[in-house]
């Protein structure tokens, strides 16, 4: 399995040469370093830790400085791992940019999403509007919790009600990489991923079927602006 750090930017559109609209998300790919190579008889599992963002030595502990320095690099902001063993040709110090996913690729991303605060149960749950006439008095409330007696009137643990909202790790999977750019670090996602935007993000090959689809072909614009000028 393959896996990069990112930033998750917004969403734009792009159009193919045959002129079919395709909504995208920007995610800003900065070179993810190898921080360190888990093997099967070092950590007993293989894995590959990466991080980005540096962090200046002041707001990082010794540990975590000294990790780093083992790489020839400093303290990274988010240091996540990818399991597997596909990725353990890379070494540790080693850059990986954007180009490690190519056009036509598809992908899991995983990232936290949008925190909602404290919500009812109508928003929280997706529950039934009570009645909306006058008089309710029972519009947006949770249904009753009384159990008949059959339990000693205890309300069930895991009872749907309102409650925090949100700020949970989300995976959307099977999304298709639409463009892929190593120079100005960014790569383009069909669809939506999870999170707010510069949120962390998470891309990996994906667990379905389908790893892959042919590339699309993207309308050039700067040669048309080249030629403007």
């Amino acid at each position: 399995m393959k896996g990069l750090l990112g930033r998750k930017l917004g969403m734009t559109q792009v159009f193919t040469t045959d002129g079919t609209l395709i909504p995208v998300t920007v995610v800003e790919v900065s070179p993810n370093v190898v921080l360190q190579k888990k093997t099967v008889e070092t950590d007993g599992y293989e894995a590959l830790q990466l991080g980005i963002e540096d962090v200046k030595e002041s707001r990082a502990n010794k540990a975590v400085i000294g990790h780093a320095a083992k790489a020839n690099t400093s303290a990274k902001k988010y240091v996540r791992e990818i399991a597997g063993n596909e990725m353990l040709t890379f070494e540790v110090g080693q850059e990986i940019k954007a180009d490690l996913f190519t056009v036509g690729e598809m992908v899991d991303v995983t990232g936290t999403s949008k925190g909602h605060g404290f919500t009812g149960s109508i928003k929280r749950h997706n529950h039934k509007l009570g009645p909306a006439s006058h008089g309710s008095g029972h519009h947006r409330h949770r249904g009753s919790l009384a159990t008949i007696g059959r339990n000693n009137g205890v309300i069930d643990k895991g009872t749907k009600m309102a409650g925090q909202y949100g700020v949970d790790t989300t995976t959307n999977q099977n999304l298709e990489i639409i463009k892929v750019d190593a120079e100005k670090n960014y790569v383009l996602i069909k669809g939506n991923v999870p999170g707010p935007k510069k949120g962390l993000v998470v891309i990996k090959s994906t667990v379905k079927r389908v790893a892959s689809k042919p590339g699309v072909e993207l309308v050039d614009y700067s040669a048309a602006t080249k030629e403007s000028e």
